[in-house]
């Protein structure tokens, strides 16, 4: 029960931060102002206006029995009320009213007059109205052949200062909300900057010093992202600079091996060792590449169908087919973008025959399919063929002109854009490789 409770509030709670710390200051700021009101209408409000309008009716139901009394002066009794208690009063003869009205039930003033009109008068002697004068009560009270007519003023019946409690009480409340946005406002930015700050980081993008603010728990956690930014730049820069000095060290043996190849004399054995420092070669290019820091190239907005489109003519081949959803913009690296393109259709070429490429769009997600109908990957590998260096004897073969990075470096460039890249079944009977990035 409990289990099921608390998932359906996790359903309904909004999730940004901002939106939760308000609920925390609104609700119960709100539920309070509810109670005061609650309180305030039936303890006084309701109260009052009850014991008004029962003065009210007993002042008429006064004049109505003083009126009856012989001995009394009409005219002056009539002057009297109309003077000292603010009615007035006019006898209307052989005439008789309507019994028959608009009963507004959701009117508090008309529920507490009927209720004290019944309790000392017949159903089929009165008869009121409160809508017809902005500012009177039109009441008639049966006589005789005819009727009394009052026209009593509203604040008789009814306190005013319920409308200045609502306004002292709404007013102020709405201002501490406004006071209390502000200041969440300001208390969310710092977190916001600093998850903004990470994921620019952490898609590789050329990043400014980060200056923490906000609380002091918020600060703490942006000096220690600074920090941590700092170390994985330094790491960064350190493994540029190793692999640029092995890439000199590895390439002088390797051109020098090239030279002295030249004079041995065995044409076949020259021809294996040129194989094996080509292969040599093609590794460490490979591997460079793959860990090459991608830190150097800026984002970009740039048509991706056109690039795509752009990156199949080049191949000049006619077992590529194509289905791309026109101009469908992209922020992100270009050229990262295009290599992680070329691997993937270079493996389709290598080890199937007919490749196909589909491009389209949903909402703001963005979907690159790359079939092929080759022999496909066995499921148990898709994982492993993402890792760097990794190559099966099975399902694709194997092959001395893959080094096993075409995947790996295609799925490191998908996810430094944020992105994600799926192994399927293609239809085509091959693999299917299903690339997803966010707008």
């Amino acid at each position: 029960m409990f289990f099921g409770l608390s998932n359906f509030l996790k359903k309904i709670l909004p999730k940004r931060l901002f939106y939760r710390a308000l609920l925390i200051v609104a609700i119960p700021v709100i539920v309070l102002q509810l109670v005061i009101t609650i309180v305030f209408f039936d303890s006084l409000w309701i109260k009052t206006n009850k014991g008004m309008t029962k003065t009210l009716v007993k002042e008429i139901s006064t004049f109505v029995e003083v009126y009856n009394n012989e001995k009394s002066d009409k005219k002056k009794l009539s002057n009297l009320f109309s003077l000292f208690l603010d009615l007035n009063i006019e006898l209307i003869e052989n005439k008789k009213f309507k019994i028959e009205y608009n009963e507004r039930w959701f009117s508090p003033i008309d529920r507490t007059l009927r209720r004290e009109l019944k309790s000392n008068f017949t159903n089929e002697s009165y008869w009121f109205d409160t809508t017809n004068y902005k500012e009177l009560i039109d009441l008639r009270i049966k006589y005789e052949n005819g009727y009394f007519r009052f026209l009593v003023p509203k604040d008789r019946v009814t306190s005013s200062s319920a409308r200045i409690f609502a306004l002292w009480i709404t007013v102020p409340a709405i201002i501490m909300i406004i006071i209390a946005l502000i200041f969440l406002k300001n208390q969310t930015r710092p977190i916001i900057n600093l998850a903004r700050a990470a994921e620019r980081f952490g898609k590789g993008e050329e990043l400014e010093e980060f200056k923490p603010s906000g609380a002091l728990e918020i600060r703490k956690a942006g000096h220690e992202f600074e920090k941590m930014r700092k170390r994985i730049l330094r790491h960064l820069k350190q493994r540029n600079e190793m692999l640029s000095g092995i890439s000199h060290d590895l390439r002088t043996p390797l051109t020098r091996m090239k030279l002295q190849l030249a004079f041995i004399k065995d044409r076949d054995l020259s021809l294996k060792f040129t194989d094996d420092i080509n292969e040599m070669e093609k590794m460490l290019n490979e591997y460079l590449q793959f860990t090459s820091s991608s830190n150097s190239e800026k984002d970009e907005m740039f048509d991706i169908s056109e690039l795509i489109e752009k990156i199949i003519k080049k191949y000049n081949n006619e077992n590529i087919f194509q289905n791309l959803k026109p101009r469908i913009y992209f922020n992100g690296k270009k050229n990262l973008i295009k290599r992680c393109i070329n691997n993937l259709i270079d493996n389709g070429l290598k080890y199937a025959n007919k490749v196909k490429i589909s491009l389209t769009k949903k909402n703001t997600n963005l979907f690159i399919t790359i079939d092929d109908d080759g022999v496909g990957i066995p499921k148990n590998e898709y994982d492993n063929v993402m890792k760097p260096f990794y190559k099966i004897d099975k399902g694709r073969g194997d092959s001395k002109s893959s080094v096993g990075l075409g995947l790996s470096i295609a799925s490191d460039i998908i996810r430094s854009h944020g992105g994600n890249i799926k192994l399927e079944k293609s239809k085509m009977k091959g693999l299917s490789v299903k690339i997803f990035l966010p707008f």
